[in-house]
């Protein structure tokens, strides 16, 4: 079992210092974008203690199905399933219901499936007893300009991203997943009480991989963000639990 130096009794932490350290690990998922099951759990055992918060999304899920949630849950971690669900409104709801049953506390669905989908993505939880909260994802942080205009979309990301929020806003969502370069923007957008989960998070070095729209884990909570979801900084370092509490103490300075 990998032990972080966050849990460390040999460092000196004030209640303050460890008061901030625990919100920016509830703060803080981790994206297990592994191929399998034992990739996953190995993760998960180097990780424990370091993180409380883990993303699934398609590789892994596709990979492993809904068994891969067990041993998440087992270890009492919580669970952000980022399906990224796109398709009419009617098999959106089929698959919110179904991933619903699953325990799971944040659910992705894409804002681009319009203001029905997105309804219907809500109706589907009414009555369901401690629902997950669902997340409006509006533009992949790796898309640019150039992208967005291969797609026949002629805005800027900034200027995309607003359209779509101000639509999932109208059609009722109060969750969404922007780039750190919109965090800003969104907050006045959707106001305190809205979700941010804000991936593309890269800590100074880190490579930057197949991201356009990045920035510190510092930076974005500044911006607004209340999750960051950070992937390979951590999953692909030799020693991802001290990747993890470095990340944490990043967090910990911009949350004082």
């Amino acid at each position: 079992m990998a032990i972080s130096d966050l849990q460390n009794p040999a460092i000196p932490q004030s209640a303050s210092q460890s008061r901030l350290l625990e919100e920016a690990r509830q703060r803080l998922i981790v994206a297990l974008d592994v191929p399998d099951t034992a990739s996953a759990i190995g993760l998960l055992d180097r990780l424990d203690g370091a993180c409380h918060w883990f993303k699934v999304g398609l590789e892994l899920f596709i990979a492993a199905g809904p068994s891969i949630l067990e041993p998440i849950h087992a270890r009492g971690h919580s669970v952000f399933l980022d399906l990224k669900l796109h398709d009419i409104p009617n098999t959106v709801a089929g698959g919110v219901r179904s991933a619903a049953s699953f325990g799971v506390r944040m659910l992705t669905v894409h804002a681009a499936g319009g203001p029905a989908m997105l309804a219907a993505a809500q109706e589907a939880l009414a009555g369901v007893s401690n629902p997950p909260r669902l997340l409006a994802v509006t533009v992949l942080t790796s898309m640019d300009a150039p992208q967005l205009g291969a797609t026949g979309i002629g805005r800027s990301p900034a200027e995309q991203v607003s359209v779509l929020a101000g639509m999932a806003l109208n059609a009722g969502m109060r969750g969404f997943v922007c780039s750190p370069h919109e965090a800003q923007m969104m907050r006045s957008l959707t106001g305190p009480e809205s979700v941010l989960v804000i991936p593309g998070i890269r800590p100074a070095g880190a490579a930057i991989g197949d991201q356009k729209r990045l920035a510190s884990p510092a930076d974005a909570l500044r911006a607004g963000a209340n999750y960051l979801v950070v992937g390979r900084p951590i999953t692909h370092a030799a020693n991802p639990a001290a990747a993890a509490t470095g990340i944490l103490r990043e967090m910990a300075s911009a949350l004082q």
